[in-house]
């Protein structure tokens, strides 16, 4: 074998091998653990009572999660110019399961809010995969019309108008929590791509009185604006989740009141291993336990980050922007969920990913999350930047 040919082959052996961050990998697994650990504590009573089981929630929740890791590695094998390729099928898609959710029939009411989609004995949220769909073409357009991002405000509404109507129907549903996110997490990604300070402050301007409007729109938000800012003035009415989640969280004070010890999760706070599981992680394992998790989420968010910025320093710009909208959406919507359950923002039903129980949000967030993974390997393998990596398989 001359020399030429024996450097291919090194070359190829190199670029065949699949890479993963190893710290992107380990938080995210370690916040999916705390997720089943907790999700078992605080829901054993209601799983009980409810399905017979003192862990059923817990076996559906393992299940999905096992589910969502296959998936994650099905779209961590596929290459991310796919995405790329695809990005307007992918969106047409995401519209198409926000409508259908809205149909009589096909769309399932919980609690008042039609957001599932009967799959079998299965419900699924379109929108947590609507979501997903959406911000891939925001950051496909990003990449195609880069020069008129920057340099017109038509080529800033565009992309603004597609997320004010996947947002609005989020809003049919209602899903307030849902349609904040995906506007935020779209208009950040714009930002990053460029758009002028004078566009910045026109959108922010215009967004702000829209959804000032949208909050005090409906009965239903403007008891949750006030019960928000004066729980207390009606604890066992209105105010009462929030301030049975503050109990649960002054009881936790340094190191909690011990694993499985939540007085709270008996039935006092409704939801608690859903949007208040946070509550529930504070009482039983107090600030040591809440500083963790912190850190987990800050370690997930500052790879994601860092696997964005080396993709963009090597030209792939729509891998920059998957990753950096992965990396913002886990933040905010971490960030909405904690603030939340500690009464510092108002409700809205949002899970804390990867840690609270929800299937098609665990789904949705492990496939992302293999997309990320992918868009590290893709750079890895093409030399373009240096981080810690290991082998899966060769």
């Amino acid at each position: 074998m001359n020399v030429a040919a024996l450097q291919f082959s090194r070359s190829m052996g190199r670029t065949s091998r699949l890479t993963f961050d190893p710290l992107l990998v380990s938080s995210a697994l370690a916040l999916l653990l705390f997720g089943l650990i907790m999700v078992t504590s605080a829901s054993i009573s209601i799983a009980e009572r409810e399905l017979g089981s003192p862990f059923a929630f817990l076996e559906r929740q393992l299940l999905f999660a096992t589910v969502g890791c296959c998936i994650g590695l099905v779209t961590y094998t596929l290459p991310t110019e796919l995405w790329e390729r695809f990005s307007f099928a992918l969106l047409l898609i995401g519209l198409v399961l926000l409508v259908l959710v809205l149909v009589p029939g096909l769309g399932h009411v919980v609690n008042g809010s039609r957001r599932w989609l009967r799959i079998g004995m299965f419900n699924f949220q379109a929108s947590e995969l609507a979501r997903l769909l959406v911000l891939i073409h925001i950051c496909s357009y990003a990449v195609r019309r880069q020069e008129e991002l920057r340099r017109t405000l038509w080529g800033v509404l565009k992309p603004l108008g597609l997320l004010a109507l996947a947002a609005l129907l989020l809003l049919l549903e209602p899903d307030f929590g849902a349609a904040a996110v995906l506007l935020i997490t779209g208009f950040v990604i714009l930002f990053i791509a460029g758009i002028s300070w004078r566009h910045v402050l026109v959108v922010l301007a215009i967004g702000g009185v829209a959804l000032g409007a949208i909050a005090v729109s409906s009965a239903y938000r403007v008891r949750r604006l006030t019960t928000f800012l004066d729980p207390w003035s009606d604890p066992f009415n209105s105010g009462f989740q929030l301030t049975q989640s503050l109990i649960a969280i002054g009881r936790g004070e340094w190191f909690g009141v011990g694993l499985g010890a939540s007085v709270q999760k008996l039935f006092y706070l409704p939801e608690a291993h859903t949007d208040f599981v946070f509550a529930v992680l504070a009482e039983e394992l107090g600030l040591a336990g809440v500083l963790l998790v912190l850190a987990l989420f800050l370690i997930l968010v500052w790879r994601c980050c860092q696997i964005a910025r080396q993709a963009a320093q090597g030209g792939r710009m729509f891998q920059a922007y998957i990753a950096a909208a992965f990396g913002i959406w886990v933040g905010l919507q971490a960030f909405i969920n904690i603030g939340v359950n500690m009464g510092v923002l108002p409700t809205k039903g949002l899970t804390l990913p990867l840690v609270s129980y929800g299937r098609s949000s665990l789904l949705v967030t492990l496939a992302w999350l293999g997309i990320v993974l992918r868009i590290g390997h893709e750079c890895a393998t093409a030399g373009r930047l240096a981080i810690p990596r290991a082998d899966l398989t060769r």
